[in-house]
C-alpha cells in the first residue's frame, strides 16, 4: 500500500537524519516488536507465560518477519497498526506461543511504551547536539570576552558590551535548556502498561511484577499510576523541542541581524557559493540562521497542538491521540534541525572586531550617553547630568560632531565646565561585569553531565 505526503523543502533544506531515523519507519515498527518481545520476556520470568512460549516470540517478534505493505493496509481498517503487528508475529510462530503474543496488553500499552523509547532516544540525542552548541559557544564567548561592541535595545545603538557576554547569555540559556530536557527525560522515559481501561486487570494478579519487568527489560522507569490519557509527559516532550528551536531562533535572528551589510559585525561560515544569488553575485546570505528563524516558527505553531492533545477524556482518547502522530516526531525533527543549523553558525562564525570598534563611533559616540551621564552624576547629582548629557547629544546629531567633542562646550554654556573630568569615559571603560559574565556562564556551562545513552531499540526485549 502506498501513501501520498506533500514534499517538503524545509526537510528537504535542514531536515536532520538523526530524528529523522530515530521516528522513521523502522524505527516505529522496530520499537513496537521491542515491546512486544520485552512483555513476553517479562511474562516470562513471573511465569505468566512458559520460556519457551516468550523465545518463540522473541524469535517471531523481528522486523524481517513483518510485511510492510500489510501492515499498513490493516492498520487504515483497524485505525491502528497493532493487531495487524500481533497477528504477524503469531503468524511466525509455533502453536501455542502465538496465542500468548500480546498477552494482557491493549494497543496503547505497546505503542505509549515504544514511544517512550523513541521521545527517550530522541532527547539523548537532542542533548548531544547542545553539548556541541554549548561547547562551541562557551570557546566563542571566551575568545570575545574582551571584545567591545555596540550593545543593541530596539535595534539601536544602546550601551557598549563585549561579544563575549552576548553569547554568554545565549551560553546560559542553552545550559538551562539541557537541564530542562533532562530533568523531563526523567518523566518521559517511563513505561505504560494499564491495559484497556487503564486498571491493567487483563495482566492478572502479576500486573505490578509484570510491568516493572517490562520496564527494566527496556530500560524505562516504572511508574504506578497510568498515563494513557494523561498527555502532559507528551507535551513536555513538545515543549522542550519547541523551546529547543526557540532558543536557536534566537541565535540565528542576532546572525542576521549582525551580519547586515549596514552592520557586518558577524557572519556565517563562508564557502564557495554558500548563501549565492541566482542574480545578484555578491550575495552571502545566512542561510543557516534564516532555517533556524524558520524551524523555530513552525516549531511554534505545532506547540499550539500540545494542549489540544492533554484535553484526552476518559480512559481513551478519542482523536487527540492521532494529532499526537504528527505532532512529536515532527517537534523532534525540528529540534534536531534547529540544531544542527545552529551548530554550522556556532562553530564556524567569523567575527570582525574591527568592524565592531568602528561601529562604536557609528552615531558620533552617542552610544557613550549613559556613561557620561554616570560619570558626571557624583559630581551634579543624576538628573542634572542626564539633562546635560541629553543636551550634547541632541547637539551633537544637529551638528554632525562627536559627543566627546559637544560635551566641554554644552557644559560651558551651563556653567559647568568645572564639573567635567579631564578624561571622558571610552566604551572600553564601560562594559560593567561583562567579563564576569562570560567567566561565570562558561564554568555553569562546564559543571553540567550529559545523558547517559541507552542501547539502540532494535536491541531491546531479548
Amino acid at each position: 500500500m502506498s501513501y501520498a505526503a506533500p514534499f517538503s523543502l524545509l526537510w528537504r533544506n535542514a531536515g536532520d537524519p538523526v530524528q529523522a531515523e530515530l521516528f522513521g519507519e523502522d524505527s516505529c515498527i522496530e520499537s513496537w516488536l521491542s515491546v512486544e518481545r520485552a512483555l513476553a520476556t517479562a511474562q516470562a520470568s513471573l511465569g505468566v507465560i512458559g520460556p519457551s512460549d516468550a523465545e518463540a516470540i522473541v524469535r517471531a517478534a523481528r522486523i524481517g518477519n513483518i510485511d510492510r505493505d500489510r501492515l499498513w493496509r490493516d492498520a487504515q481498517n483497524v485505525g491502528y497498526p497493532i493487531l495487524g503487528l500481533v497477528r504477524q508475529i503469531s503468524a511466525h510462530c509455533p502453536a501455542g506461543p502465538d496465542g500468548r503474543v500480546h498477552y494482557g496488553a491493549t494497543t496503547q500499552d505497546i505503542m505509549d511504551t515504544a514511544l517512550a523509547l523513541q521521545m527517550s532516544r530522541s532527547l539523548e540525542a537532542l542533548d548531544e547536539r547542545l553539548q556541541r552548541l554549548g561547547d562551541a559557544l562557551a570557546e566563542r564567548a571566551t575568545e570575545h570576552a574582551g571584545t567591545v561592541m555596540p550593545g543593541r535595545t530596539h535595534a539601536q545603538q544602546a550601551v557598549p558590551t563585549t561579544f563575549g557576554a552576548t553569547l554568554a547569555t545565549l551560553l546560559d540559556q542553552v545550559r538551562r535548556q539541557r537541564t530542562r530536557l533532562q530533568q523531563a527525560h526523567e518523566r518521559i522515559a517511563v513505561v505504560s502498561l494499564f491495559g484497556a481501561g487503564g486498571t491493567n486487570a487483563a495482566e492478572g494478579p502479576r500486573s505490578v511484577g509484570i510491568r516493572s519487568r517490562l520496564a527494566a527489560e527496556l530500560g524505562l522507569a516504572d511508574v504506578p499510576v497510568p498515563w494513557h490519557v494523561d498527555r502532559d509527559v507528551l507535551s513536555e516532550y513538545g515543549w522542550i523541542c519547541a523551546t529547543i528551536a526557540g532558543t536557536c531562533a534566537k541565535l540565528g535572528r542576532n546572525i542576521v541581524d549582525l551580519s547586515r551589510t549596514e552592520i557586518g559585525e558577524v557572519f556565517e561560515p563562508f564557502t564557495s557559493h554558500r548563501g549565492a544569488s541566482s542574480t545578484m553575485p555578491q550575495k552571502v546570505n545566512p542561510i543557516s540562521s534564516e532555517l533556524m528563524i524558520g524551524v523555530g516558527a513552525v516549531a511554534g505553531a505545532l506547540a499550539s497542538g500540545l494542549v489540544r492533545i492533554q484535553e484526552a477524556g476518559h480512559e481513551r482518547a478519542a482523536g487527540e491521540w492521532q494529532a499526537e502522530w504528527y505532532l512529536v516526531p515532527n517537534l523532534g525533527c525540528l529540534a534536531g534541525s534547529a540544531l544542527g543549523e545552529a551548530l554550522v553558525v556556532a562553530e564556524g562564525m567569523r567575527v570582525d572586531p574591527q568592524r565592531m570598534a568602528a561601529n562604536l563611533d557609528l552615531d558620533g559616540g552617542l552610544i557613550m550617553a549613559e556613561a557620561m551621564m554616570i560619570q558626571l552624576a557624583p559630581a551634579m547629582g543624576r538628573e542634572h547630568a542626564h539633562d546635560l548629557v541629553y543636551e550634547a547629544a541632541e547637539r551633537a546629531r544637529e551638528q554632525k560632531r562627536t559627543l566627546h567633542e559637544i560635551m566641554p562646550v554644552v557644559a560651558a554654556e551651563q556653567g559647568r565646565a568645572d564639573l567635567l573630568p579631564e578624561h571622558l569615559v571610552g566604551p572600553s571603560d564601560y562594559v560593567g561585569e561583562a567579563g564576569r559574565i562570560v567567566s561565570t556562564a562558561v564554568e555553569r556551562w562546564r559543571t553540567t553531565r550529559a545523558l547517559p545513552a541507552g542501547p539502540a531499540i532494535a536491541d531491546l526485549g531479548g
